[in-house]
């Protein structure tokens, strides 16, 4: 069974917001794309809630969670997503440390799934209906990480970003803590 119809044969009842978090490289985009599109909903990306630098000190960095900037997903994001109503958000691209020009508009009225470490943060309480978290071997992260973002990219996850995700994970459970977890090795 395939981690789309895992997902798909666990949900239940009027399900309107699925959080999927998980280790670096372990499928979440993927995985909330073949969702999105098998649901026909939209996806809200982690990764565009990247922290930006003003905010990036050691003591931020110290906060486990503390390197998404979880204050503007919850102004942006959260209060309309329980809602159910249509909203936009600015994305924060980290390869600029800037905002983009165009935002992002979520319907409201569909599935909308929100991917990425740090979606299912506590700080967040429990916005979604069902959650998902990806696990994946060490070894094989490294190995999806260097292929997808390069040598000295992986060096940077592998000593900075990681260990930030594991703090993460271990501080809150996060794995245990989700509805359905699904460890990613193929593919």
């Amino acid at each position: 069974m395939t981690a789309l119809e895992k997902v798909l044969s666990s949900l239940g009842g009027d399900v309107s917001v699925i959080a999927i978090d998980g280790r670096a490289a372990a499928g979440k985009t993927t995985l909330a794309a073949a969702l999105a599109s098998a649901l026909g909903g939209s996806v809200i990306h982690m990764d565009d809630f990247f922290l930006p630098p003003s905010l990036r000190t050691e003591a931020r960095y110290g906060d486990p969670g503390g390197n998404v900037h979880y204050e503007r997903f919850m102004e942006e994001v959260l209060p309309s997503l329980r809602a159910s109503l249509p909203f936009s958000y600015r994305r924060f691209d980290c390869s600029t440390s800037s905002f983009l020009p165009e935002p992002v508009f979520i319907d409201g009225g569909g599935i909308v799934i929100v991917e990425g470490a740090y979606s299912l943060s506590p700080r967040f309480g429990r916005y979604y209906g069902f959650s998902v978290f990806c696990d994946i071997e060490r070894e094989e992260q490294m190995r999806r990480i260097k292929a997808r973002n390069g040598v000295v990219q992986a060096e940077a996850f592998r000593d900075r970003w990681i260990p930030l995700e594991e703090r993460y994970i271990k501080a809150f459970s996060v794995d245990r803590a989700a509805n359905l977890c699904i460890c990613c090795q193929d593919g």
